[in-house]
């Protein structure tokens, strides 16, 4: 009696039933291993130049100093009184290990290379923490007013603690007020790393690059979008789907490319209010206590006190039965 035989899943391939011989890959392996012709991997095809930064370990230290800066918040949440330098010390002492070695590789990678952007050098690696580390405490402060100015502008919010934790706002500042201090000390890749992290989770796309002031508060947040160049001052407001963005880019001669690093962003003074869909582009000032109402389109300067809004709806139908029009107060809104 013969038995029957099975197939033996660990058995290996054979030489014709392996991907490589069926697809021809190998042909592709050697295309693809050879130098691509290209501008954008110019400055990578010496192979000592290949290793950036890990996004992975940039993330894990942007996690972790949040439980720095908010502890009991974020990560361990179990303290007591004396256990508290201890958390704070040993986690901000691993983070900048780990940093360390992520900007010493983003600080190599663009060494002796020229750039619009002036980046620091890599013998200035440690001035550099030094520096980044000592931003902290004035970071948390700007942070508590943003979280601060979440509760009280709105009305979802019961809780004084929640929007720290639990709104997307607060997540996108925490990143964006990190990665700006490392941008501005002239570290390349790690910033735009970190706000682009809370971009996927938030949708609020902030550059690293934008100067933001205090007590900064986005509702909603879905869509905003603030750019590189742009100036925003205190105690503002926006409101989902905001663009702050550039409306157009000088041509560099040189390159035929648009000119990088020129100021092509609004500047929004203190105390503006920008309600959801507004677009304000190109190098224009939003005067202080200024509200622009919400899917205004704007491209110029507006004076302190302004209000800029849509021409209300006209109802062609019923218009007895729709009453008078609504303030103008109430047609600014968009939250």
């Amino acid at each position: 009696m013969k038995h029957k035989q099975h197939d033996n899943p660990a058995k290996p391939h054979t030489q014709f039933n392996r991907p490589n011989h069926r697809y021809g890959i190998a042909e592709v392996v050697e295309q693809l291993c050879a130098p691509a012709e290209s501008e954008l991997t110019h400055y990578g095809l010496h192979y000592r130049n290949m290793l950036l930064p890990s996004r992975h370990r940039v993330i894990e230290c942007t996690e972790e100093l949040k439980s720095v800066l908010f502890p009991g918040f974020f990560g361990y949440r179990e303290f007591e009184e004396d256990t508290l330098r201890f958390h704070i010390g040993s986690t901000l002492d691993q983070v900048l290990y780990i940093l360390r070695h992520e900007i010493d590789i983003a600080l190599r990678f663009v060494d002796g290379y020229s750039y619009e952007h002036e980046y620091a050098r890599p013998e200035q690696l440690d001035d550099v923490l030094q520096a980044f580390v000592h931003t902290l405490p004035e970071i948390r402060r700007k942070l508590l007013l943003d979280a601060r100015m979440c509760y009280e502008w709105d009305p979802a919010s019961f809780i004084p603690e929640a929007p720290i934790f639990c709104y997307p706002n607060v997540h996108a500042m925490i990143n964006y007020r990190l990665a700006h201090e490392l941008y501005q000390l002239g570290v390349p890749f790690i910033s735009r790393i970190i706000t682009e992290h809370a971009h996927s989770q938030t949708g609020i796309d902030i550059h690293p690059g934008a100067q933001i002031g205090e007590s900064f508060f986005v509702d909603h947040g879905t869509g905003v979008v603030i750019g590189q160049t742009a100036i925003v001052g205190d105690r503002v407001r926006l409101y989902q789907g905001v663009t702050l963005g550039a409306k157009s880019f000088p041509i560099d001669e040189r390159t035929g490319w648009p000119q990088k690093g020129i100021p092509r962003h609004p500047i929004i003074e203190d105390d503006v209010v920008i309600f959801a869909e507004a677009t304000v582009l190109g190098r224009v000032t939003i005067g202080h206590h200024s509200v622009i109402g919400a899917n205004v389109f704007l491209a110029r300067s507006v004076p302190p006190y302004s209000k800029v809004y849509q021409a209300p709806v006209r109802i062609t139908n019923g218009d007895a039965a729709a009453g008078p029009p609504a303030p103008e107060d109430d047609r600014v809104g968009g939250g």
